[in-house]
């Protein structure tokens, strides 16, 4: 029975496939999950990676035996109870062997991205205090050993996940992964007690200035997200999981260890593999972020633009069809965000107009949608957004197309999933109730006194997946957690009388204007991003009298936007052809179109204020990445790199 509110309005259905799933409310560590997956699921495919060479197939037998045997060689190696080892590595079956494994011999992985600055890693690893390492491969340990900084760390070992032969003559041992199985495989494992309350990991926000924090994890954080999550996804054992997100990220790795622990199939993939392998999988399950989803959708939209005139004319009307078929059904329904209590009279004409419109739904999904199911491999369950709020129109978008998005919310402090959307309860354009266990509270940001039911305010959150604190940092732990237990989000937002959280920005992002006027980027920048000709976008206008932008275009669409109009849009050195006019991305015929998009987007979203208009903007052609610094690993923007490298750019145009 499913006792909690945030179940409230489950059907039958999903009440009877809770029921299935294997229950880990008793289970004390992380550990004790892969040796009760280990039995219950023993010839299933657990980890499949079809781009290593040779191929890596796991069983969850296997997979419990390697954790096990890897825990062991690292105990015999000297790691005890609480020992601290970092875990430098990406996405691989291995991975998830070394993190389980250390966790297994007793101690605390801290984790990070082999592809991050070797000064950020030198000091997760002193930091952290790690006495051994656990890296990539002996390219990430010739990163790290750069001018002796691992004997100046005292660093007393270092595994390679690959099976590549050690290097010789360094004062710590070094052994390949499969060296230390066999060292497990002669040895016996040494019990360790670890309890709900025991420190798991050790994970190390990024930030966007300063040195990063060591978030400190428990296993009970952990486990919470694992017994949490049944009340949302009830998959299938064989379930196929396509993996994609960084592994040692906090969301990624909650997921896989909840699919994981009921059974499922996780495939490794990567953005060079991801649109064949959605295809040739077929996967019912993917944690994405709200990046990868608008890919799929400018992939989506490029194949309509690139039809012929009478054929786009057809789909433009079908889609807008399908969006008013989907506003009235969500209307008739009461799960309509801009109506969440509509009067019978209003839910009557929205149920006769989604009647009314039904058949050309239907026409819609044969003609168009069935083909945008197949790009995905037609067999998707749900697709598991996080990392950022998902704008409305992709929401809607993959609502009409018959895909699933469950949206969900937290941060690596809360381990991280507070909130998440139901099947049975989808409200788009929410973050969904919150998960068994946790509590939502909205407080005035200045006084941080509770705020009536609706209002807008800043997120507080308490519940078992709250993180320890900040790891040898108790001046910023007692900053983000008051003395009754309740985390400071730094997250804007409301809850809907049903209890979904929708947030509306970043506390530390709002925009305020010379007129007092506060601005919270985020949903402005979603509805910008409805243009097909903005691939990028961030308001800029603290202290300004009005807001601006800088914006990454989308260089294809506006291409294929000037060839209608016989017109060469220049970009590179390129020679135009005959007969046509040049431009580039500052020419007036392109900036007025910019313009008439931007205002356009803004004035259609809903609850819009004069104040909300973008002023100047200008065009930037280097797009935002991880590589260039301004995307974090969840290809969020890092608003204060990106102002800081178009500082000049930002004040030359609010000079006029």
């Amino acid at each position: 029975m499913l006792s909690d509110s945030s179940t409230n309005g489950i059907t039958a259905e999903h009440r009877q496939e809770y029921a299935r799933l294997v229950d880990y409310s008793g289970v004390s560590c992380l550990p004790e999950v892969w040796s009760i997956a280990a039995e219950k699921f023993a010839s299933t495919l657990a980890l499949y990676n079809p781009h290593s060479q040779p191929e890596i197939k796991v069983t969850y037998s296997q997979l419990g035996e390697k954790i096990k045997l890897f825990g062991t060689g690292l105990q015999v190696l000297g790691v005890k109870a609480t020992d601290r080892v970092a875990l430098i590595a990406d996405n691989s079956p291995n991975w998830l062997v070394a993190d389980q494994g250390i966790m297994t011999a007793g101690g605390v992985d801290a984790v990070r991205s082999s592809q991050a600055e070797t000064e950020e890693l030198l000091y997760i690893i002193e930091n952290s205090g790690s006495k051994g390492l656990v890296v990539e491969d002996s390219k990430t340990l010739s990163k790290l050993a750069i001018s002796n900084s691992l004997d100046r760390l005292l660093i007393e070992f270092v595994i390679l996940l690959s099976d590549e032969t050690p290097p010789e003559g360094t004062r710590y041992k070094v052994l390949n992964f499969q060296q230390l199985l066999d060292i497990g495989r002669n040895s016996t494992l040494k019990p360790v007690i670890q309890q709900l309350e025991t420190l798991a990991t050790l994970m190390y926000t990024s930030g966007t200035t300063g040195k990063p924090k060591g978030v400190m994890l428990s296993h009970g954080n952990l486990l919470h997200q694992v017994t949490g999550f049944r009340s949302v996804i009830q998959p299938q054992i064989g379930d196929r999981v396509l993996s994609i997100l960084p592994t040692w990220h906090v969301y990624e790795r909650a997921v896989e260890y909840y699919l994981l622990s009921q059974g499922c199939t996780q495939i490794y993939t990567s953005i060079r593999y991801f649109k064949s392998d959605i295809k040739i999988h077929q996967p019912q399950y993917m944690a994405v972020v709200p990046r990868l989803l608008e890919a799929v959708y400018e992939g989506v939209e490029k194949q309509f633009r690139e039809q012929p005139a009478n054929k786009q004319k057809l789909v433009n009307f079908l889609l807008d069809t399908s969006k008013r078929y989907i506003e009235a059904k969500e209307l008739s329904n009461g799960v309509y965000l801009e109506n969440l209590d509509p009067s019978p009279l209003k839910r009557l004409q929205a149920t006769l107009q989604a009647t009314v419109l039904t058949p050309l739904h239907l026409l819609a999904d044969k003609l168009v949608y069935e083909k945008v199911r197949a790009a995905t491999g037609g067999k998707m369950k749900q697709f598991i957004s996080g990392g950022g709020s998902l704008a409305l129109h992709l929401d809607r978008f993959f609502e009409m197309v018959g895909i699933e998005i469950l949206v969900g919310y937290g941060l690596t402090e809360t381990s991280p999933v507070t909130n998440v959307r139901r099947p049975w309860r989808n409200l788009r354009g929410s973050a969904g109730p919150a998960i068994p266990g946790t509590e939502v509270k909205i407080v005035d940001p200045q006084t941080r006194q509770p705020l009536p039911q609706g209002s807008r305010g800043l997120v507080m959150l308490r519940g078992p997946q709250i993180m320890q604190g900040y790891y040898q940092n108790p001046e910023a732990t007692a900053k983000a957690i008051d003395k009754e237990g309740w985390f400071d989000s730094g997250d804007l937002g409301w809850v809907t009388p049903d209890g979904d959280l929708v947030l509306t920005g970043r506390e530390k992002d709002t925009i305020v204007l010379t007129n007092g006027e506060n601005i919270e980027p985020q949903p402005i920048e979603d509805a910008c991003l409805r243009s097909p000709y903005i691939s990028q976008i961030m308001l800029v206008g603290q202290d300004r009298r009005s807001v601006g932008a800088l914006i990454v275009p989308n260089l294809e669409a506006l291409q294929q936007w000037a060839q209608t109009r016989n017109l060469h849009l220049s970009v590179s050195e390129e020679t135009a052809p005959a007969n046509t006019q040049v431009v580039d991305c500052n020419s007036k015929i392109v900036q007025d179109l910019l313009r008439q998009e931007l205002n356009r987007e803004v004035q259609n979203r809903p609850g819009y204020r004069l104040d909300d208009r973008i002023g100047p903007f200008r065009l930037i052609l280097s797009p935002f990445s991880i590589e260039n610094g301004m995307l974090t690993q969840t290809l969020k923007v890092r608003r204060p790199v990106v102002t800081e490298r178009y500082r000049d750019i930002i004040d030359g145009m609010f000079k006029n």
